[in-house]
């Protein structure tokens, strides 16, 4: 498993990337923001851990690079910027997942398998359907009536668990059982945020609406 981790401290990215190689993990640093966006743009990874207050080129901005050129690969923030806000636009800029320093180094290995985890294609033929909606697994395509739909790796998650339960309300603790790991705080409204998200992308331009929230009790998705 091929790792990148961005981050500017010598001595905690040393103390990563040592942690990491005994977990039989490969680990390549970047120093600064603009020499993790090089590298994440050059060359493929299975995940990217990724600071946010780096010299050179933040990364918030090395994020929306990723993005416009990978939704899939899942990238982890790992920063000192700890508030809700902060975690939110973490989120809204297409990260994965995130934690805050200090962190307990196995939460840190925790999260980094459980992102992988689900990374990984599942077995060739999975599809989901729903009204004109399809989720195809194994390529990790979503189209719309035909028409593509560009998903970050958490908004993915999030619509497959709809879609294996199509007409049954979800609680946000079911969604987050299903669509996070098990460190994700389902008290907060994050996943309020990315409901939001997916929202915009599977049903803005379309007539018919799939994702409906249900007052108190969650979110289902139906046609009306």
């Amino acid at each position: 498993m091929n790792i990148l981790l961005v981050e500017d401290d010598p001595r905690l990215s040393a103390l990563i990337r040592r942690g990491l190689e005994e977990e039989q993990l490969t680990v390549r640093v970047a120093y600064d923001g603009l020499e993790g966006q090089q590298l994440a743009l050059a060359q493929p990874f299975d995940l990217i851990i990724l600071d946010v207050l780096l010299p050179g080129r933040s990364g918030l901005e090395v994020l929306a690079a990723i993005r416009a050129r990978d939704p899939d690969v899942p990238v982890l923030m790992l920063t000192a910027l700890g508030t809700t806000t902060d975690k939110l636009q973490g989120f809204g800029s297409g990260a994965d997942d995130y934690l805050v320093k200090p962190f307990d180094f196995a939460e840190l290995v925790a999260r980094v398998r459980a992102l992988t985890r689900r990374s990984n294609p599942a077995p060739k033929g999975s599809r989901l359907t729903f009204a004109d909606l399809v989720m195809d697994i194994p390529s990790r395509t979503v189209t719309r009536a035909g028409q593509a739909l560009r998903l970050t790796a958490r908004e993915f998650n999030l619509l497959e668990v709809l879609l294996r339960h199509p007409g049954r309300v979800l609680s946000r603790s079911e969604i987050a059982e299903h669509g996070w790991d098990e460190a994700f705080d389902a008290g907060s409204n994050v996943i309020d945020v990315y409901v939001s998200y997916l929202r915009k992308k599977v049903d803005h331009s379309f007539a018919t609406k799939l994702i409906h929230t249900v007052m108190g009790a969650g979110y289902v998705l139906r046609q009306e």
